[in-house]
C-alpha cells in the first residue's frame, strides 16, 4: 500500500515547469532524469515512489519526442519493431530484478563508463555529424542493445539515453540528429514496460507523474523540433554535457554513499 503523500498546491506548477524544462533536455540529448527526479525528491515523495512516478513522466516526454520525430521522417517506427519489443522485454527483465539483486553494483560501475564515452567522444570531434556505415545489422544490434540497454533502464535507468545515443552513432553509424531519434523511440518502450511494473505493483503517485508528464509533452515536441531544426552540430556538444554531467553526478554519489 502506498504510504500518504500530499504534495501543496504550489508544488504541481513547479512539477509542470520542471517537465517542461526536462522534456526539453531530454529529447535533444538525454539526462532529462538528472532534473526530474531531484525535484520529486525534494517535494518529499519517498524514492520508491519518485522512482516510479519518474517512468510515468519520462513515458509521456519520451512518448511526445518520438512522435514529433517520426512525424518529421527522423524515424520510421515500422524499422523498429524489434527494437521495441526487446527492449521493452529487457526493461521488464530488470524491472523485476531490482527486487532480486542490489543494484548499487552498476551504480560504481556506470559512471565511470560514461564518463570513458565523454572523454571518447571529445577526441573524435567529426563523430555523429553525418551517417556512416553501420557494424551490426539491424536485428543483431537490437538483440544486444535492446535487450542490454532496456535491462539496464528497468534495473538502474542513469545513463540510458547517453548510451543509446552512442551506440546509435558508432555501432549503426548514424548522426545524432537520427540517434536522438531512435533513442527516444527506445526510452518510451523501456519506460512504459517499466511503468506497467510499477503500477501494478501500485507505485505511482498519478497526479504528481500527470502534472510533470504535462511540461513533458510540450517539451519533448520542443526538443525535437530544435533538433531537427538545428541539426547534429547543435546535439552534439549538449549530449556531451549532459552525459558528463550523469557521469560526474553518479561518480559523487558513488563515493560518498
Amino acid at each position: 500500500m502506498l504510504p500518504a503523500v500530499e504534495l501543496p498546491a504550489w508544488a504541481y506548477p513547479v512539477l509542470f515547469a520542471t517537465g517542461l524544462v526536462a522534456g526539453t533536455v531530454d529529447a535533444i540529448a538525454g539526462g532529462g532524469g538528472l532534473i526530474t527526479l531531484p525535484v520529486l525528491l525534494g517535494l518529499g515523495v519517498p524514492a520508491p515512489l519518485a522512482i516510479a512516478t519518474n517512468k510515468l513522466q519520462g513515458a509521456l516526454g519520451s512518448g511526445s519526442a518520438t512522435w514529433s520525430f517520426a512525424r518529421r521522417g527522423a524515424v520510421d517506427l515500422r524499422e523498429c519493431k524489434l527494437g521495441i519489443l526487446l527492449t521493452a522485454l529487457g526493461a521488464l527483465g530488470g524491472a523485476y530484478a531490482v527486487r532480486l539483486i542490489d543494484p548499487q553494483f552498476l551504480g560504481a560501475l556506470i559512471p565511470w563508463l560514461l564518463a570513458a564515452i565523454v572523454i571518447y567522444m571529445i577526441f573524435r570531434p567529426r563523430l555523429g555529424e553525418t551517417s556512416r556505415r553501420h557494424r551490426l545489422g539491424a536485428a543483431a544490434f537490437y538483440t544486444v542493445f535492446g535487450l542490454g540497454l532496456g535491462f539496464y533502464d528497468g534495473f538502474f535507468g542513469p545513463g540510458v539515453g547517453s548510451f543509446w545515443t552512442i551506440a546509435f552513432v558508432t555501432v549503426l553509424g548514424h548522426d545524432f540528429v537520427r540517434a536522438a531519434a531512435h533513442t527516444k523511440v527506445m526510452n518510451f518502450a523501456s519506460n512504459l514496460a517499466s511503468l506497467i511494473l510499477f503500477a501494478l505493483a501500485g507505485s505511482v503517485l498519478w497526479l504528481p507523474g500527470l502534472a510533470m508528464g504535462a511540461g513533458q509533452l510540450l517539451g519533448g515536441r520542443f526538443g525535437a523540433h530544435l533538433t531537427l531544426t538545428r541539426g547534429a552540430r547543435f546535439v552534439r556538444p549538449i549530449f556531451l554535457v549532459m552525459a558528463a554531467l550523469v557521469a560526474l553526478k553518479l561518480i559523487y554519489a558513488s563515493l560518498t554513499r
